[in-house]
This record gives C-alpha cells, sequence and structure tokens, in this order.
C-alpha cells in the first residue's frame, strides 16, 4: 500500500511505483498551476499526478508504456470518481501513440529516471526531454517536465523555468517549464506552506562566507540553496529586520549543510528551521552531555557526518541521561560543535 503520508487515498500499484510516486501535496500544488482545459500526461505510470490533474481540467490524455502501471492508473481514477481520462498504452514516442492525442493546452511529461546516479544528467532522462518536444511539437507550445532535483540550474541546458520544491524541510522535485508556462528562471517553492522565492534581477547582498557562528543561526528551505536563490533569501530577511540588523553570512558546516548566522532575529517563511545558537565547543560528546543535563534538553538531533556504524554510539553518549522536554540540533564543522535550539515549530 501507499505511504500514508503521501496519499490521503492509498493508491492502487506495486510496491516501486508507489515508491515513487509523486507525493499528494506536490501533485496537488502541480496541477493547480498547470490548470487548463485539456492535457497530455506523458509516463502517467500509476496515475499519482493524473488524479489531480483529471480534478483540475476538463479532459486528460494518460500514455503509458507499461500495461500493468496503466490499470492501476485506471483503478486510481475510479476510486477518484474521475471519468474524464483517456488511457492509451504504448510507447509514448511511437507515432501511432502519438497520434491519437490531438491537440492540447500542455504537455507533462514525468519520464523514467536510474534510480541511483554518480551525477544526475539530463541525458539520462527516458524518454528525453529534447525529443517529446520534436515528438509532441505540433500538440502544444507548453510543456512541463519532471526531473530530478539534484541537478544545479546551470547543468540544465534548456530554455525554461527551473522550479525547485521542498516538501516537509526535504528536498523532492524539480519542474521544468517550457513555453507559455515559463514565468522565470528559477522558483523556489516550500510545501506543504505553499512559499515561494523567485530571482531578483539584482540581488543587494553579497553573500559572505564566515567561520564564526553568530547568536541566531537559519537554515533554508532546501529549495532555495538548490536554486541558487540564498542571495534573494538573505535580500528579503534585511528587508524584514531594518537596515541595522548587521549582516546575515553563510556558515558551511559541510559540503550537504548550509546555514545563514547573524546577531539579528528575523522570522522568513522560506526558512526550514530558526535556531539560537545555545554554545560553540570542540566536539566531545561526553563534554555536550554535561551541559545539556542543565538545560531542559531531553534529545539531540545530530547534524553531522557520523558513519552509520557509529551513529548510535554517538548518539546515545550524547543523549545519556537526559530527561528533558526541549530538542537540540547538533552541528559539527572541522572538529566544533554547534548547539542550536529550534525556537519555533509553525
Amino acid at each position: 500500500m501507499a505511504r500514508k503520508k503521501q496519499f490521503e487515498k492509498p493508491l492502487h500499484g506495486d510496491k516501486e511505483s508507489l515508491r515513487f510516486a509523486t507525493p499528494e501535496p506536490i501533485a496537488r500544488y502541480r496541477a493547480q498551476r498547470l490548470k487548463c482545459r485539456t492535457l497530455a500526461d506523458i509516463s502517467c505510470g500509476i496515475g499519482g499526478q493524473t488524479v489531480f490533474f483529471a480534478q483540475q481540467c476538463e479532459f486528460v490524455y494518460a500514455v503509458e508504456i507499461d500495461p500493468e502501471k496503466i490499470e492501476y492508473a485506471k483503478q486510481n481514477c475510479e476510486m477518484y470518481g474521475l471519468d474524464n481520462v483517456k488511457f492509451i498504452c504504448g510507447d509514448a514516442l511511437d507515432p501511432e501513440v502519438v497520434a491519437q492525442i490531438p491537440k492540447v493546452d500542455i504537455v507533462f511529461s514525468d519520464p523514467f529516471r536510474p534510480p541511483e546516479e554518480e551525477e544526475r544528467k539530463v541525458s539520462s532522462i527516458e524518454p528525453g526531454i529534447p525529443n517529446v518536444l520534436e515528438a509532441y511539437g505540433e500538440k502544444t507550445k507548453n510543456f512541463a517536465f519532471e526531473a530530478p532535483p539534484q541537478m544545479p540550474p546551470e547543468k540544465i541546458p534548456f530554455d525554461c523555468e527551473k522550479e525547485y520544491i521542498s516538501l516537509d524541510g526535504q528536498l523532492n522535485r524539480l519542474t521544468l517549464y517550457f513555453g507559455g508556462l515559463k514565468q522565470f528562471d528559477r522558483l523556489a517553492v516550500a510545501l506543504p506552506a505553499g512559499e515561494g522565492l523567485v530571482p531578483k534581477e539584482c540581488p543587494l547582498s553579497k553573500l559572505r562566507e564566515s567561520d564564526r557562528m553568530k547568536l541566531y543561526a537559519y537554515e533554508p528551505e532546501p529549495s532555495v540553496t538548490a536554486a541558487g536563490l540564498l542571495p534573494e533569501l538573505v535580500d528579503s530577511m534585511i528587508e524584514l529586520s531594518g537596515p541595522f540588523s548587521g549582516s546575515f553570512d553563510i556558515f558551511k558546516v559541510d559540503k550537504k549543510r548550509i546555514l545563514l548566522t547573524a546577531d539579528a532575529f528575523v522570522k522568513q517563511s522560506m526558512i526550514k528551521n530558526h535556531y539560537l545558537v545555545l554554545k560553540t565547543c570542540p566536539f566531545e560528546p561526553l563534554e555536550i552531555n554535561k551541559f545539556l543535563k542543565d538545560r531542559n534538553v531531553g534529545s539531540v538531533v545530530l547534524r553531522v557526518g557520523v558513519k552509520p556504524e557509529d551513529y548510535w554510539e554517538v548518539r546515545n553518549e550524547v543523549e545519556k541521561g537526559l530527561e528533558g522536554k526541549k530538542t537540540i540540533h547538533l552541528f559539527v564543522k572541522d572538529g566544533i560543535a554547534i548547539l542550536c535550539e529550534v525556537l519555533f515549530k509553525d
């Protein structure tokens, strides 16, 4: 069955398809953005996205090469009471399949991507984006493609909008919009709140990297970082905090983790976590444990590159005897621990 957190109604499908199905908040958001009269959903899989397209559009053409998956897609549309979908089983690039689709407002493609790659590449997508654009070029000029969100904007060689989406604080999807669907060069979206951040022509902020952690730390939504919109995020934080708030600097914890740090506090919707920095000290688990015992701490989230086999040993050492209610996030940079308390939860 589907993951309960993903779908209001458990979808029909095999284990692998359910694992990679578009989470419902993203499927709903994307369907609202692509709302139109007629839409073709290429490589529809088990129909996790098709269902929500059909709720927003007058008619949907759903194409899938796998007969078993398209049967699941039919069942899922029936479960939602939808009868405005025509299902076509076949290769999306087969001329006979293309001929069954009339002119439409939008073509959406969620192509096959390898489950894992050393480096995500556009060329690994099947059917390829150029091939779909060519095959369906007479049907519409408006295309949307799902692509691996790990690809940075500069690695995408098309004139399109790159929309990076984070869901519940995790980078989840990248959608590429072509033709009349393109609104910006890049866009960062945070769901389920639905907040967004767009590029500025000339961001005012010149990002400065610092090795010193200030009073507050801010963890950006991963979609902001992936879209390369940190300068725009800092601009918005300065606008909210005022001109005398001081600088917001970048603090690179490691290759995967970036924080912003400042002596001013500001609440910003594209910040995943707002932290009060409690202490910076050498990363010595026993000493950190002693510090936390007197501060009503009950658990510690390790935000540090610990070897998997050592994770629980380190965590148990840090949490030993803690009986409080607070949760502390522990980052480590170059052997120095940064202990942070989340200031609020929405």
